[in-house]
């Protein structure tokens, strides 16, 4: 397994005038409390140098920290890809989740993907559900939909991927929290081919139903490799509150395990993302070890072949 470490706060906002979201340090804090002891010892550790955050969209967009994103997403892309061309498992540790794009331009290469997308919110925002020529905005909350292909160009077109980095029918998004409020902000979703399986929906069939509905997914795409996408809002606010959303109802951390077992053991797993834990919200380090103890708990895959990457 190689283990990126992707020290980036990038895609959020500031909190308050001159506030710095935390989430850069996660994956130091995380390593303190023995991230890497409940991985194995063969775990390799890269990390990459932190990227400087600005609250103050660059010129041309009203994306915060838009072209240094896409800086960032080329550099993790690179390592990605070297893991995949390794046959090694790649298990990237942000920071906040921005981290999937370059997570996915560097699987990417590989060929066709599928995604598999855990979070307590579809992070959906694109120029279709919001006035982007207005309103500033963070990556975090259009990770899934800039990995569809919705959004703007510099972070939808990649080098060496001819169309988004995941086809909506390729995509699975487990955990949306809010579809059932009246201000939702990106009700289209439902109006395209990504598969859902919302909170509600998983309370009502549970956890084993739930695996196997991804599963069923899964294998209508038996040729392609896929991504997991962990972002850890998905848990319910009582396990997980040092988050920058957290909210209830969520997953626990016995279906959160339940559930990606299956997937990060399985030979076309190429990586997964963990993402959005902020130390800032986590004075005692106690939800920092309930994410180790989470992750320690997964039967990662051994090296696989996956062919070659460019």
């Amino acid at each position: 397994m190689d283990v990126i470490l992707a020290p980036t706060n990038l895609g959020l906002s500031p909190l308050s005038p001159g506030h710095e979201p935390g989430t850069w340090r996660a994956p130091e804090v995380l390593m303190a409390a023995g991230l890497a002891e409940a991985l194995g010892a063969e775990a390799s550790i890269l990390t990459l140098p932190r990227p400087q955050y600005c609250p103050v969209p660059p010129a041309g967009t009203l994306i915060r920290n838009g072209y240094a994103i896409r800086a960032f997403s080329l550099t993790l892309a690179e390592h990605v890809a070297q893991s995949v061309r390794n046959g090694t498992f790649a298990l990237v540790m942000g920071g906040d989740c921005s981290i999937l794009l370059g997570a996915l331009v560097g699987a990417r290469r590989n060929g066709a993907l599928s995604l598999i997308h855990f979070d307590g919110h579809s992070d959906f925002r694109h120029p279709g559900n919001y006035d982007a020529n207005r309103i500033m905005s963070g990556v975090a909350g259009m990770d899934l939909a800039l990995a569809t292909g919705r959004g703007e160009p510099f972070l939808t077109q990649w080098p060496e991927i001819e169309g988004p980095l995941v086809q909506d029918d390729h995509v699975i998004q487990i955990g949306e929290r809010e579809s059932h409020d009246a201000d939702f902000a990106w009700p289209d979703i439902a109006r395209t081919a990504i598969t859902q399986i919302d909170i509600f929906d998983f309370q009502k069939i549970g956890v084993a139903a739930a695996s196997a509905k991804i599963q069923a997914f899964l294998s209508l795409h038996s040729e392609a490799g896929f991504w997991v996408h962990f972002d850890v809002d998905v848990l319910d606010q009582l396990i997980m509150p040092a988050v920058d959303c957290a909210g209830s109802p969520g997953l626990s951390v016995a279906d959160m395990v339940s559930l990606l077992n299956p997937l990060v053991s399985d030979k076309r797993c190429l990586g997964m993302t963990v993402s959005i834990y902020d130390p800032e919200k986590d004075p005692d380090g106690h939800c920092a070890k309930t994410l180790v103890a989470l992750l320690g708990q997964l039967a990662y895959r051994e090296r696989e072949s996956f062919g070659t990457v460019p």
